[in-house]
């Protein structure tokens, strides 16, 4: 797992191997991202009958409802190059930090990886491990 520590609300940590993304990158990213959390949703449904309803409304925002009644937002947002998701924990919002070969997704505030914190929120409010990763 990577972290690091802010110095201020601009995320400045060590960005050597970080390439900078354009807003047609951004889209592709974040297609690919948001596909790949419906994909690994589904599949967990699947094998593991949690009764989820996986969503996707408008193109850029996913909602997973659990058997609960709780719910996981994940949805990207262009202007700011960011993808927010709001669960039962919170609300968080992740910047860009890798490269197109290796893409990472790290919390403003933390530092923690997006799909490791994604995982262990929906394996919270599922009951069961979820693991999810990009394809």
């Amino acid at each position: 797992m990577i972290e690091y520590s802010m110095q201020d609300s601009t995320m400045n940590p060590n960005t050597s191997g970080v390439e900078t993304i354009d807003d047609k990158q951004f889209y592709q990213l974040g297609s690919n991202l948001l596909h790949s959390i419906e994909v690994a949703f589904e599949a967990a449904d699947d094998a593991l009958d949690l009764d989820l309803d996986v969503e996707r409304q408008g193109g850029n925002v996913i909602n997973i409802r659990f058997k609960d009644k709780s719910v996981i937002v994940v949805n990207t947002q262009p202007p700011l190059h960011e993808i927010w998701v709001a669960a039962r924990s919170g609300g968080y919002h992740y910047r860009w930090a890798g490269t197109m070969a290796k893409p990472l997704w790290l919390d403003t505030k933390t530092g923690k990886e997006l799909l490791s914190d994604l995982s262990a929120f929906a394996t919270t409010q599922a009951g069961a491990e979820i693991k999810i990763a990009l394809i």
